[in-house]
């Protein structure tokens, strides 16, 4: 394994550590729920839902973070306002875990965000995300909200490349006037997660997982990606899905192995139903990076990381 030369960031974020070396931090885990689709969901405007399904997947989640020692966050998926407002207040009452704000819909996430803030729950929302297609109505909202933590998209509709993906990040790129980086700066995000921004296999994947070790060695901030849509999207295995269901989640689930070990600090692993598949998969690749960060470089894990936990 390594170790970054430059200093690595520890963010802190509703009580959980996301940043450090390799080893030092126990990769944190992301399932999705209430997202497109998802089979809970009954009215996607009216955020109408099967609350015992919903309750029996959060809390399984929150068994295997338990169990593993990998912090986890739920990404809450919303269409419409009214729904973000019920999904919100569902999932913080029946887990301590931070949430990410997300919708299609900068309107809606905005509503999101000033929600968390009237119900005293802003140090654990993270907001999803700043990205190069931000509206000035978006940019100006939150920095009237002055929010600390949100996730700072890497994509750059322009160029795939490493280089592109620092481009969004460093300098004036499309409309934008300055770099997202300095974006935050300037709107009160203390607290920047750097999103790698995952493309499809064949249109920029491998940039935007090699793009995790760049940007941990420029700028030291806790980075991660949704990296299973890669694989997920991918023509040839969702063909193959039908003939073997079970190749498809080894891919889907394997895929968040690559980014952990270029030195993700997150990772957005997808539906939440997938838990049971993910966390001993991450957790296994924890120890191996804890083992070699600490026989080889004296980096003690955390105390809850899965090396002391699991092993």
């Amino acid at each position: 394994m390594f170790v970054f030369e430059k200093e690595q960031i520890i963010h802190n974020i509703g009580g959980i550590k996301i940043g450090g070396n390799l080893g030092e931090v126990p990769t944190v885990l992301a399932g999705t729920i209430f997202y497109g689709g998802h089979k809970i969901v009954e009215d996607v405007r009216k955020g109408i839902f099967d609350k015992d399904k919903a309750r029996t997947l959060l809390l399984k989640q929150d068994e295997m973070s338990e169990m593993t020692g990998n912090p986890a966050l739920v990404q809450i998926f919303s269409e419409s306002k009214d729904a973000m407002l019920r999904y919100i207040d569902f999932v913080t009452d029946l887990s301590n875990a931070p949430f990410l704000i997300d919708s299609t819909e900068p309107t809606v996430r905005i509503e999101g965000l000033r929600h968390a803030e009237e119900i005293g729950l802003s140090d654990q929302a993270i907001y999803n995300s700043i990205n190069v297609s931000a509206t000035s109505e978006e940019i100006e909202a939150l920095r009237e909200l002055h929010h600390e933590c949100a996730i700072v998209l890497a994509f750059n509709p322009q160029d795939s490349t490493i280089a592109g993906r620092r481009a969004v990040l460093d300098e004036p790129v499309l409309e934008r006037n300055q770099g997202l980086l300095n974006l935050c700066q300037d709107i009160g995000v203390t607290k920047p997660l750097i999103d790698t921004a995952v493309t499809a296999m064949g249109a920029g994947a491998g940039s935007a997982a090699a793009f995790t070790l760049v940007a941990k060695t420029v700028y030291g901030l806790p980075t991660g990606s949704g990296v299973h849509n890669a694989p997920s999207s991918w023509t040839w295995l969702r063909k193959y899905k039908k003939t073997d269901r079970e190749a498809f989640y080894a891919a889907d689930i394997a895929s968040n192995i690559i980014v952990q070990m270029l030195g993700a600090d997150f990772v957005l692993y997808g539906p939440i139903e997938n838990a049971n598949r993910v966390f001993p998969v991450v957790a296994m690749a924890d120890v191996f990076v804890a083992e070699s960060g600490y026989l080889e470089f004296g980096i003690e894990p955390d105390a809850n990381h899965p090396f002391k936990k699991l092993l």
